[in-house]
């Protein structure tokens, strides 16, 4: 299994962006505290790169609570105008860009898996054994199971996702710039295009990633029931099998190349 690259989770104590549903601040810091021990009980070794777009620092309740733990805060304050024209979307990659710049585990590694705070990755490592070292991400295909209608690429799920710096910074650090909130064309259909319009294949993941936590934007907790986890990874199984697709996904043997 390759090494796990550090664990950047955006934050945003105070929600800039008016239309999510939990806007509660010290609920929104309580949840985050929480993700970041979630992460640590899945590999107490990782690095977690915390970042946080409204100017909380996060270091004194993180180093009281996990003193042990390899945990780097960084802190500013997003374009409040900006996130609330074009959604939490933008915001996020102001953070994004923010921690590229900063970090010094992310630099270290030239690589980094983001992950929106108070969200955690219950199957991490096997994610992780499919990571490929430039891009990894979830697609989320519509019309699978329906044999009268092509399967298309809906969007990138981009609650989490893996990628180099390189190939982020190549691809990926202005597709914010080119949402439109009025027409529902947020940062995942960016991604989505972004990909598409570069050709780019094997950058998709074979195993669904499952998304554990709370949602700051339906502001409730995630249910990966058994037949919900059963239903994704029979959906990308039969993505994968789809020959217009099958491009997208990473090779099994990438992650060893």
């Amino acid at each position: 299994m390759p090494l796990a690259p550090p664990i950047l989770l955006t934050s945003s104590v105070i929600a800039h962006d008016t239309g999510v549903a939990l806007t509660d601040t010290e609920e929104r810091l309580r949840l985050t505290i929480e993700c970041v021990g979630e992460w640590l009980q899945i590999d107490p070794q990782l690095q977690i790169v915390i970042c946080d777009g409204s100017g909380y620092d996060f270091s004194a309740p993180l180093r009281d609570r996990f003193p042990n733990a390899a945990i780097e805060c960084l802190h500013f304050h997003n374009d409040i105008t900006a996130v609330q024209r074009y959604g939490r979307g933008h915001g996020e990659g102001e953070i994004v860009r923010h921690a590229l710049a900063h970090s010094h585990f992310i630099a270290q590694a030239r690589c980094f898996a983001k992950c929106s705070a108070k969200l955690w990755v219950s199957n991490f490592h096997a994610c992780l054994a499919e990571w490929n070292g430039r891009l990894a991400f979830k697609g989320v295909f519509l019309d699978v199971f329906s044999p009268l209608r092509r399967t298309t690429l809906a969007y990138i799920d981009t609650r989490f996702y893996m990628a180099s710096v390189e190939a982020y910074q190549r691809y990926l650090s202005d597709a914010r710039l080119r949402i439109d909130k009025e027409k529902g064309y947020g940062l995942e259909e960016c991604f989505r295009d972004t990909i598409l319009a570069q050709g780019l294949n094997g950058l998709l993941l074979r195993t669904p990633p499952v998304i554990a936590g709370v949602g700051g934007g339906i502001g409730r907790h995630y249910r990966n029931s058994l037949k919900r986890v059963l239903k994704e990874r029979l959906r990308n199984w039969l993505v994968q099998r789809n020959k217009r697709h099958a491009p997208l996904f990473i090779r099994p043997q990438a992650a060893a190349d």
